[in-house]
């Protein structure tokens, strides 16, 4: 693979391609509130198509339910901003893109749309494979922007630590 490092956004991009070749394991990204910003750093990356099989942005909970197979009764139950519905994406695509790795984000990236219980900012990520799983909450804050920018890198930064994780020995 090239050497890219063209600035420090690309950074972790770079680190977690070489990570994902050197190991020759695919992945698959669903996207919410992201809104495809994942996909795209990821792309930035000459020759990531060597690991990278695609991904969807869900950003509608019906595409959620019809695409990734989100269970509307656990939309209902937990809201669309949930840790379930986060674990639900991320195991949708993985199956959908037949990846070995998948990472799942959804949250509120504002600057409406939050609540006491959901306030803008609050984002859930998760990271799967066939035989393990993560889920993680945060909570960003600034603009719209910037809470996209933090979950993407936030995204990254768990997919990266769960192949180190679960494939480092």
């Amino acid at each position: 693979m090239t050497d890219y490092k063209e600035n420090q956004y690309d950074q972790i991009s770079y680190d977690l391609g070489n990570i994902l070749g050197k190991f020759g394991l695919t992945l698959s990204i669903a996207e919410s509130c992201s809104g495809g910003l994942i996909s795209h750093r990821i792309t930035q990356i000459p020759g990531s198509s060597n690991y990278f099989k695609g991904g969807v942005i869900a950003y509608s909970n019906e595409i959620k339910v019809k695409i990734l197979g989100v269970h509307d009764t656990v939309i209902e139950k937990y809201g669309a901003v949930s840790a379930q519905v986060a674990n639900q994406m991320a195991k949708g695509a993985l199956e959908k893109f037949e990846t070995d790795i998948s990472c799942s984000v959804t949250g509120i990236a504002g600057p409406e749309g939050g609540t006491e219980n959901k306030p803008v900012g609050l984002v859930y990520i998760a990271v799967e494979s066939k035989s393990n799983a993560v889920c993680e909450r945060f909570l960003f804050s600034g603009s719209r922007q910037e809470i996209k920018y933090q979950t993407s890198t936030e995204a990254l930064n768990l997919i990266y630590k769960f192949v180190t994780d679960n494939y480092v020995k």
